[in-house]
């Protein structure tokens, strides 16, 4: 089986689950190209898994003729059986290619379906997406397939560099730095939080805006921002919690995260983690953009060993009956195979 990727995104949960996704087939003998932006931070992680491309695409550019002209090279040498498509700016670059099966994946909510001219699956993250896919008047094939992690337990990363005493209860986000994320509340939270330590993985946007925050709010001695890490599982080894604090979250692979290193997990009640995780059994909940409410589901965790145990085997439970590498790849390969993921 040949299956050509196309991905235009740049850094982020999307981008992490399309590495692990790729690993997960060449692991399974799948043959792969891959067409992504230059200089893509986590082109290393794919390039041992297939032939790697870069181009860019816009809509009003030179450049959209000569990544078209590439496109004819790659399918003629390449001859793919599928072509998948991932994301808005990728879906409008599908090929209108007959010997393949055409798969777009939705990671967040369509605004209109004007990008899916050419694509004949539509792969949606949650039964809530899909119903809205419907509502559009998409009529073609839908199939509903979470993401999957790799975490892992990792080597811990020096609580040291990071200016942080070991004693301390330290809780890990991550993300692109974007309003939707929430990471504001997750900030104010920590001043409720007595002696704790934020760690905030990622970059963005609202970096800025952050950052005052966290000086208004005094807590530059305890707020920590290491940057954009590509491989976040050592930080997260050195973190007591974990945190998805996200306003609107169609079902990031953040929401696997700590679950896949162990840790205990707090979340916004956003779509995606409201689907996936069930309050007191897997994960603490707490309403989106409640400060106090998260400050007092860190407290919990923070305070309570048993609890702590306890979401921690529930979210390993959680991951090994519902979203685990084996079974999540699986269904992809019978959708690659047939055009549907049932058994």
């Amino acid at each position: 089986m040949k299956v050509l990727h196309i991905h235009f995104g740049k850094e982020g949960g999307a981008e992490r689950f399309f590495v692990n996704l790729v690993n997960a087939l060449h692991d399974r003998g799948v043959e792969q190209r891959m067409l992504i932006r230059p200089d893509r931070s986590w082109r290393g992680e794919i390039e041992g898994c297939g032939k790697v491309y870069e181009g860019v695409f816009r809509r009003i550019s030179l450049s959209r003729f000569l990544l078209s002209a590439r496109m004819h090279m790659i399918l003629r040498d390449f001859q793919p059986d599928v072509i998948m498509s991932w994301q808005l700016r990728a879906s409008r670059f599908m090929p209108n290619y007959r010997k393949a099966r055409r798969i777009s994946r939705l990671g967040d909510y369509p605004e209109h379906l004007g990008y899916y001219t050419n694509s004949e699956i539509l792969v949606c993250l949650t039964p809530d997406i899909a119903a809205k896919v419907r509502e559009f008047g998409w009529t073609r094939a839908i199939e509903i397939i979470p993401n999957f992690t790799r975490a892992v337990p990792a080597l811990a990363v020096s609580r040291q560099e990071l200016q942080t005493p070991e004693d301390a209860f330290v809780v890990l986000g991550m993300g692109r730095f974007v309003k939707r994320k929430g990471f504001d509340t997750l900030i104010r939270s920590i001043a409720g939080v007595a002696g704790a330590y934020l760690w905030l993985l990622g970059d963005g946007p609202e970096w800025e805006n952050l950052k005052a925050l966290v000086d208004d709010l005094g807590l530059q001695g305890r707020v920590r921002f290491p940057g954009w890490q590509t491989n976040a599982y050592s930080y997260l080894a050195a973190a007591d919690a974990f945190a998805v604090t996200s306003l609107h979250e169609p079902l990031g692979n953040v929401c696997f995260e700590g679950w896949g290193a162990g840790k205990p997990t707090v979340s916004s009640r956003a779509e995606g983690p409201s689907w996936v995780m069930t309050d007191e059994e897997d994960a603490l909940m707490f309403d989106r953009g409640d400060a106090d409410g998260l400050a007092a589901a860190l407290s919990r965790i923070r305070d309570d060993a048993g609890l702590r145990q306890r979401l921690v085997e529930g979210g390993r439970r959680t991951l090994e009956q519902r979203f685990s590498e084996e079974a999540i790849t699986q269904t992809y390969l019978r959708l690659f195979r047939t055009g549907s993921s049932a058994p």
